[in-house]
């Protein structure tokens, strides 16, 4: 039998999150010969104009956007929803449709679906899916005790970078030069920031953090979002606006610092892991599956930025070559894009025959 056709649905064409994995594992599959086809439900503001995906409809639910993913569903064998606004659209807009769908489960289910009634409607639309994938099997034990889901339709496939994208700075030269293309200054320490600059990312921890910290510290901050107005350049603040690579800015920090409310398993944290650049992350979700605290970096309780400041402090201090090449093998292992489409190709296959 032929690799299945495969439809990608991500929410909009925003590089990011759940559609930066859609994207990868998307060009991945089509490069190894498999027919594979993405589309967004909606457009939104933010995304680059230059980019290629086509749009569905007016808004993630809107019946134009269901009637048209129904119609380019008929020429898939599989559809991938990847996110949660996408889980709503397939279950409603492929119900009683013949290609069946499989949903991407990024973030930590916990987090959005805390109230019961949405609960109880995420739980019907999951039992919908022909299977579901988590990022880690903390992820996977949460959904099948959350939603009932049975064991036979929920797999384990990590969040992936491709790794020949994130390689590290090939020594202290190659480090100067990604400064300098981002018109970083050349001296001191240097923070990576990089995320949607929106409220459960909690970008306004990382400035409190940064400013408990000595006065050559610097911080970096990538990414566009509703908080981005609240980011006031300064002599040690570089807001950079969001990045098409971020790859030169982890070759030119010296550690990545996450402090997000709520995570799944960030892909920040896989790219700066293959780039062997350090972290300092806040300890949610499945971020621990990413950063081994004391290998790759280190942990702290989430919404304290005394912690963040200090686990800073610690990691700039230290000798951070072990932190590095711990944080690129646990990365190589075990979130290489190339060995997770392999994962990716087999479940395919399994829910086009079923």
């Amino acid at each position: 039998m032929a690799d299945p056709r495969v439809l990608h649905v991500i929410t909009d064409p925003r590089a990011r999150g759940a559609q930066r994995l859609a994207l990868d594992l998307h060009r991945e599959l089509a490069r190894r010969g498999q027919s594979s086809v993405l589309a967004a439900l909606h457009p939104h503001p933010d995304a680059d104009p230059g980019a290629s995906v086509p749009v569905l409809g007016p808004s993630r639910h809107h019946p134009a956007t269901l009637r048209a993913l129904r119609a380019l569903a008929r020429d898939a064998d599989v559809v991938v929803a990847h996110g949660s606004s996408t889980l709503q659209a397939c279950a409603l807009g492929l119900f009683g449709a013949r290609t069946p769908f499989v949903y991407v489960n990024i973030g930590d289910p916990r987090h959005w679906t805390a109230d019961p009634l949405r609960r109880l409607r995420v739980g019907a639309f999951l039992h919908r899916a022909a299977a579901v994938a988590a990022i880690s099997p903390h992820a996977a034990d949460v959904l099948r005790a959350r939603f009932r889901l049975p064991a036979r339709r929920l797999r384990t496939l990590p969040n992936a970078r491709p790794a020949d994208r994130f390689r590290p700075a090939a020594d202290p030269a190659g480090k100067a030069a990604a400064r300098a293309e981002l018109g970083l200054p050349a001296e001191g320490p240097l923070i990576a920031w990089v995320g949607a600059l929106s409220p459960e990312k909690r970008p306004d921890l990382a400035l409190a953090a940064h400013a408990l910290l000595p006065a050559d510290t610097h911080l970096a901050l990538a990414g566009e979002g509703p908080l981005r107005a609240t980011l006031a350049p300064g002599p040690r603040v570089h807001p950079l606006g969001p990045l098409a690579d971020p790859a030169p800015l982890y070759r030119a920090a010296d550690v990545l610092l996450l402090t997000s409310d709520s995570e799944g398993v960030p892909g920040v944290l896989i790219e700066a892991a293959l780039a062997g650049l350090p972290a300092v992350a806040t300890d949610v979700g499945w971020v621990s599956d990413v950063v081994r605290p004391g290998e790759g970096g280190l942990l702290v309780p989430p919404g304290d930025p005394a912690a963040l400041a200090d686990a800073l402090r610690t990691l700039l201090a230290a000798d951070r070559t072990p932190y590095a090449a711990a944080a690129r093998a646990r990365a190589l292992a075990h979130f290489d894009l190339d060995t997770v489409t392999t994962g990716w190709q087999q479940l395919l296959r399994e829910v086009a025959r079923r």
